[in-house]
């Protein structure tokens, strides 16, 4: 940090309590620049600039600031005009709010810094105010003026320091209107479940092991051309297929990530597979070739056998069910005529007896 050039020197104000300090970088591009060269040559493409009312290349000195109205005038801006301008925070960050972490939009977030003590009588308040933020889990909203306009900022400790991110001011946060989809889809719970268990496989990562694979090989691309020698032959990329199935996908998804951290496969069939779906206008495509299809007309078989198996059974149990219901019917119609023909004897006796009787 000691060699790292400060890129402005001011103040932190809190409350009455003033704090000198530096403003460093806290990150730094790795990525590879190009510079454009003439092809048939190699000499290097430069950009002059010149004047085009007097068509003639111009030096630095010469150029000023210039805004560009609507109708496009040009209204030159001096530097004494900026210097009048009433920003407090020139050399100030202003503290003006502590809010929770958690209040803070990382759309908002833009380039982060680190403060840095400006000399040994900053030590103390610059502790007080880094300890200040820890023990209360919250960071400082403040103000202040970075390369020719004031600048929204949050601050928070980062490890023994305090960093400085630049937020962007509500206003230049656009809504994300028009990004969503426009169709109405719902997604049920099946499919929530798999993407679940794909996020819970997949598991956390420490950010620090990530790499920038590009640039890696970009590198060795140009190490190979110094050397006279062929650039290396990058691989083949996977073929991406259409997602043609939600679910399907997910489902291949987790036994990926299962497979590619070594666990066993009995793991990976937790996710039942679903059944093939009929291709609209034409036959079933064959995915297991003749054995399969073999097995799925045995199936086929057994499951017909069954059906009329059951069936027959039905209709026999409701036959014999008719021809009891009719004999019991027919068997109770013969014992009341008998009755009735008993019944009737009966009564011609009584009367043949009453006239001998007589």
């Amino acid at each position: 940090m000691l060699n790292v050039r400060s890129i402005w020197n001011g103040a932190i104000s809190f409350g009455l309590v003033s704090i000198p300090i530096k403003l460093v970088n806290a990150t730094e591009s790795k990525s590879i620049s190009f510079r454009q060269i003439h092809t048939e040559d190699g000499g290097r493409i430069r950009y002059r600039k010149f004047c085009e009312l007097e068509d003639r290349e111009v030096s630095g000195a010469e150029i000023s600031k210039g805004y560009e109205d609507a109708d496009g005038t040009i209204i030159p801006i001096t530097d004494e005009d900026l210097s009048h301008l009433p920003i407090p925070t020139a050399r100030t960050i202003e503290i003006v709010a502590f809010v929770p972490f958690d209040r803070i939009d990382p759309l908002h977030m833009d380039s982060a810094y680190y403060l840095a003590a400006s000399g040994a009588p900053a030590a103390k308040p610059y502790t007080l105010l880094r300890e200040a933020l820890k023990r209360s889990n919250k960071v400082a909203i403040a103000k202040f003026a970075l390369r020719g306009r004031e600048r929204l900022g949050m601050l928070r400790v980062v490890e023994d320091a305090i960093a400085l991110h630049g937020l962007l001011w509500p206003d230049e946060v656009r809504a994300p209107e028009g990004v969503a989809p426009d169709t109405h889809v719902t997604v049920n719970d099946k499919e929530l479940d798999l993407a679940d268990a794909l996020m819970d496989t997949l598991g956390e990562v420490d950010i620090g092991e990530l790499h920038d694979e590009y640039r890696e090989a970009l590198e060795e691309v140009i190490a190979a051309k110094a050397a006279g020698e062929a650039p290396p032959e990058a691989p083949e990329p996977a073929p991406g297929g259409k997602v043609l199935d939600l679910m399907a996908a997910l489902e291949k998804s987790v036994r990926a990530a299962r497979e590619s951290r070594g666990e066993e496969p009995a793991e990976a069939a937790e996710v039942r597979p679903l059944p093939a779906r009929k291709p609209a206008g034409g036959a079933p495509k064959e995915v297991g070739g003749k054995k399969s299809t073999a097995a799925k007309k045995t199936a086929a078989k057994k499951t017909a056998t069954k059906t009329a198996t059951k069936t027959a059974t039905k209709t026999g149990e409701k036959a014999a069910a008719k021809k009891t219901t009719a004999k019991s019917a027919s068997a109770a119609k013969t014992a009341s005529t008998a009755k009735k023909t008993a019944a009737k004897k009966t009564a011609a006796k009584k009367t043949t007896a009453r006239k001998r009787t007589a």
